[in-house]
């Protein structure tokens, strides 16, 4: 018999044997594998019973760990968050270094401090956003499913307006305003100095009581589908307006700085998130929140209404004081720290940012825990879980203000009180200046440029936005453009703001033409477009971009001796608006002629046709 043959007839013999057919990857597991089989009885113990003959169930030992399995069990969760914090931190960090030493040929004064401040940003926001995401998270969005429905409308604004208050306490870059009135100088810019040190806690209300007004009316809107251009323009004509007003007073106008920087403060990973799940579980249960729409306009409210909040602080403080009177306050006030020779224990480190972080989360849940269980008579699901959560929340908060102290500010202000060494002399640097005026001065804006446009396209709710962009146009406007437009507008509001300081430019003739060609844009735009262009704003401030920017306009101002160092991060606000507003006019362009140059064929055969 050939060989072909014989092997058919024993593949008939196997098969008619009955025997049945195998995959060889399961016959290769099963022969290669070593198994034990164990009965279950062996595993578990013998039932006993009690005295009444009731069935004992036995209680499992516990499970004792040594510190090897406690490091492998955690070892790829902490990891992966570490990482994400790392990639926030370390591009912006090893850029300001090497910048100071290969160009400004500087060493980098006190670098233990700031590499393990630094660490401590890290690990800081590490904890608070797993925190956040464990802890506070799931009390905003069971608050935002339930209220609506036990409670009546008016109760629930009243409770988006307190919850906007005590969000805007517990934001990590919130801190970094209370850090920057220790810069200010109170011989230079008086009212501006009594607000970050009198008045700091008046301060951070009044920014937190435009968040919540913020969140009222865009909760608002969700409920009866208003268009967010008419709340822009009832929103942003007055505050040009008080920002005109203020420019005609030499001593009020210093703060117009802080006043729109503060709406680049206010949208960070804690308000957007909760403020967000409360508005739209509010639109959900009336119907009206599953448009893909539903969660953009909130974001441009609280970045526009705190700029107002502080602007009318700072009008009614200047009612209140004189500029005269702060300065004579504040030398008596430092005469007698000199005089005392000793800072009480509670304003020294660490106790003041263990002090900071126990009062930015403790009171957000106190309240968040009323409303729970005294409005919506609810219990609070996975008690445990959402403890953890919070204690991680407050832990993170403390590690990142110690790590933002001798870290993050540190390098900020350094890399900013080093930058004139490029274009003129500094006292304090002998070989200054290193480069001709010009020359310096370009360094100084591309260095400026790049921080900004590199921090942007790195920041991870950017890559989310631009998902749902793409998404809402049908990829007309894609994620790439989107996140190119934002970043090179924050790059150029960036510079625009280190020119500002430099040159001593007033605020007012950037902020004024740079928000009416954005209201023009606006009014040019669809609606999609402005929802995102004016949301994009807020997404590009992040908890490290912000204190960072913040102590290095300072420590530039102070180097250059300017009278005060805010306004890049207003100015980083109004560059994404105007670039990602001029890329959507461009892309609707491109959709006309498109939709044009295909009809045109048609046309032309019907009429040959007629």
């Amino acid at each position: 018999m050939p060989p072909n043959h014989l092997f058919q007839d024993r593949k008939w013999r196997f098969m008619s044997s009955g025997h049945r057919k195998i995959r060889f990857g399961a016959f290769v597991r099963e022969t290669s594998v070593k198994q034990n089989k164990v009965s279950y009885n062996e595993i578990v113990p013998e039932p006993k019973l009690d005295n009444h003959g009731n069935l004992i169930v036995p209680r499992p030992a516990r499970i004792r760990l040594r510190p090897l399995d406690i490091y492998r069990l955690l070892q790829p969760y902490i990891s992966v968050r570490f990482i994400e914090q790392l990639r926030a931190v370390l591009p912006l960090a090893v850029y300001l270094l090497l910048f100071q030493i290969l160009i400004l040929h500087q060493k980098v004064s006190i670098p233990e401090s700031i590499i393990i401040g630094l660490f401590a940003v890290m690990i800081g926001l590490m904890l608070f956003m797993e925190g956040l995401k464990r802890g506070l998270m799931p009390f905003g969005e069971m608050i935002g499913k339930t209220l609506p429905a036990k409670a009546p409308l008016k109760l629930v604004l009243l409770i988006a307006l307190l919850l906007g208050i005590g969000v805007t306490f517990a934001e990590p870059a919130i801190g970094a305003l209370k850090a920057a009135g220790s810069i200010v100088m109170v011989e230079n810019a008086p009212y501006l100095y009594t607000m970050l040190n009198n008045w700091s806690t008046a301060l951070v209300l009044a920014v937190g009581s435009g968040v919540g007004l913020a969140a009222v009316l865009g909760t608002l809107r969700l409920l009866y589908g208003w268009s967010l251009k008419p709340l822009i323009y009832i929103t942003l004509l007055p505050l040009i307006g008080l920002t005109a007003y203020l420019s005609s007073d030499p001593e009020l106008s210093i703060i117009l700085g802080l006043a729109w920087d503060c709406g680049a403060v206010t949208t960070g990973p804690v308000t957007v998130p909760l403020v967000l799940a409360l508005g739209i579980g509010i639109a959900s249960t009336a119907g009206k929140g599953k448009s893909p729409l539903a969660g953009f306009g909130i974001v441009t409210l609280a970045s526009l209404f705190p700029i107002m909040a502080v602007i009318l602080l700072g009008l009614f403080i200047s009612t209140v004081t004189t500029p005269e009177e702060i300065i004579a306050a504040a030398q008596s006030a430092q005469s007698l720290m000199e005089a005392a020779g000793e800072t009480p224990w509670l304003e020294t480190s660490p106790w003041q940012e263990s002090l900071s972080g126990i009062r930015a989360i403790v009171p957000l849940v106190a309240f968040l825990v009323i409303v729970l269980h005294y409005i919506l008579k609810e219990r609070l699901r996975n008690k445990g879980t959402i403890i953890y959560g919070i204690v991680l929340c407050v832990l993170g908060m403390i590690i990142f203000n110690l790590g933002l102290e001798y870290g993050l500010s540190r390098l900020g202000e350094q890399s900013g009180s080093l930058l004139p060494a490029s274009f003129t002399t500094m006292p304090d640097i002998a070989t200054s200046p290193y480069y001709n005026w010009g020359l310096g001065i370009i360094i100084v804006l591309l260095f400026a440029w790049f921080l900004g446009f590199g921090a942007t396209l790195a920041e991870p709710a950017l890559n989310a936005l631009g998902i749902t962009v793409q998404t809402l146009t049908n990829g007309a406007f894609e994620k790439s453009m989107l996140l190119y437009a934002v970043s090179i507008g924050v790059g150029c509001g960036i510079a625009l703001g280190v020119a500002k300081i430099i040159f001593s430019l007033p605020l007012t003739w950037l902020i004024i033409p740079g928000y009416v060609l954005a209201l023009v844009l606006t009014w040019l735009s669809s609606e999609e477009f402005v929802n995102v262009a004016w949301d994009s704003a807020g997404v590009t401030t992040g908890p490290i971009t912000v204190p960072l920017v913040l102590a290095m306009g300072l420590g530039l101002g102070n180097a250059v001796e300017a009278v005060e160092g805010f306004g890049i991060l207003a100015l980083a606000s109004i560059g994404p608006i105007v670039s990602v507003l001029s890329t959507g006019l461009w892309v609707q362009w491109k959709i006309k002629r498109h939709h044009q140059q295909r009809d045109k064929p048609i046309t032309k055969t019907v009429e040959e046709a007629t």
